[in-house]
């Protein structure tokens, strides 16, 4: 029996790092996308993003097995798969509802392609959907050149759980994979593509997948979010919130991930899934009292900064270093990125930001335009009235006080809560920390 294709609709961190991964398990991946450039880079082995790893890995599938390639022909993709994902762009409008336009013109677009296809396909969302979409939207779209679903064509939704940063890890040794399909048959031959996989296989609906991966974003994006309101009360009580977060998370029952006081979470996830399940709850007449709480809480807390600075100096005209752009390390994300908050504000006020990040200098400069991007610590630093540590590189986490002693002043604010605090405090600084206490 040969082995099932694969083909991967949308060639971003979802879709690249799935085929990859795909790949990197035997697969034969066949992966659409409609940017020329993209898919010349996937082709010659270079990730057109940057993710922990994801270089490599293409070096090896793409050059060395073979077992990735990527084209704009969308008929070359359902030649060529068996099994297809859609790993597209599912964006928020402006009342926090996903905007569906790109998945449905493209499953439209297969759905005529598919008049002229006798074998079978079965067809998995990926994509972050709201509950209904797959066995709704997507089907219907795919039904519009005359297939129909279950004699000619499957479906299934199949949500990702995937970190920017260890997105390949995550991959490889999942908690758990859940599978939504109407039919054994496509649930099957979805099912298949994990057989080497451990963790439990979970079966259920299609909308019961898309609802789990709403839930699950939601959760852990109210765990950020409720530390980070402990993390202003314990500040104001002289409290150290870590030591907070450290005991309520040995209680099997909470566990300490994602109970990291900050800033605030950012990116292409929590932000977009939590408008989105909020959203869908007034649509059903069931309106959260949570989620709206969740997403107020993300707005201001990236602020907290500004507050912490306005105590010691006067911003307007300063220099003010930004260590640190993407919304989290590992990546050079921007999307929903807390610097772009932060910087925002600063500008608003009067001040000169300078800003330095360790890979997301480029799509930085597109997010946050307004600010002078640098190539350094060092040259971010120098001169600097003031710094906020924003975003928690590796690199920053060995600054030290020589390094900051390039400022002109002395005021550093820790928005992540890694920097050694008493070893600047001894050498004269003034240091404020999200959630602590320092005289």
């Amino acid at each position: 029996m040969s082995k099932t294709r694969i083909g991967v609709i949308g060639t971003g961190y979802v879709g690249l790092v799935s085929g990859a991964c795909f790949a990197d398990l035997g697969y034969q991946v066949t992966c659409l996308d409609i940017v020329p450039e993209k898919v010349e880079k996937i082709n010659k082995g270079i990730p057109p993003i940057f993710e922990n790893g994801l270089g490599e890995l293409l070096l090896d599938v793409v050059l060395d097995r073979k077992l990735l390639k990527a084209t704009l022909n969308r008929r070359e993709v359902l030649d060529n798969s068996d099994v297809i994902f859609f790993a597209l762009a599912t964006p928020s409008g402006e009342d926090g509802s996903i905007n569906l336009d790109i998945m449905v013109n493209e499953a439209t677009a297969i759905g005529e392609e598919l008049r002229t296809i006798d074998d079978y396909k079965v067809f998995v969302v990926k994509s972050t959907v709201v509950p209904g979409t797959t066995s709704g939207v997507i089907t219907k779209a795919l039904e519009s050149g005359g297939k129909k679903l279950g004699k000619d064509f499957g479906i299934a939704m199949n949500p990702e759980f995937l970190m920017e940063g260890v997105a390949i890890d995550n991959f490889a040794n999942p908690d758990r994979v859940v599978i939504g399909s109407n039919d054994d048959r496509s649930y099957e031959m979805v099912e298949e593509l994990y057989s080497t996989f451990t963790c439990e296989k979970m079966k259920t609906s299609t909308s019961a997948a898309e609802m789990i991966k709403y839930a699950s974003n939601s959760f852990l994006a109210l765990k950020v979010s409720f530390i980070n309101e402990i993390a202003n009360m314990s500040e104001k009580l002289g409290i150290d919130v870590g030591d907070v977060a450290r005991g309520i998370g040995l209680d099997v029952r909470i566990s300490d991930k994602f109970l990291r006081a900050g800033i605030g979470f950012g990116g292409s996830c929590f932000p977009k899934d939590v408008k989105a399940l909020n959203y869908l709850s007034q649509d059903l007449n069931a309106a959260s009292k949570i989620l709206p709480g969740v997403l107020e809480v993300n707005k201001q807390q990236p602020l907290r900064v500004i507050e912490l600075l306005e105590k010691h100096i006067e911003i307007k005209d300063k220099r003010i270093a930004l260590l640190g752009l993407a919304f989290k390390p590992e990546t050079d994300d921007m999307r929903e990125a807390p610097s772009i908050i932060i910087s925002d504000k600063l500008i608003e006020k009067g001040a000169n930001v300078v800003g330095y990040d360790p890979i997301a200098k480029e799509s930085a400069k597109i997010a946050v335009p307004d600010i002078k991007h640098v190539n350094s610590v060092d040259e971010a630093l120098k001169g600097a009235d003031a710094a906020i540590l924003v975003t928690e590189w590796k690199e920053f986490r060995k600054l030290n006080a020589d390094n900051f002693r390039l400022m002109n002043g002395k005021i550093v604010i820790d928005g992540r809560r890694i920097l050694n605090w008493q070893e600047l405090i001894d050498k004269g600084f003034t240091v404020k920390v999200i959630g602590q206490s320092i005289p």
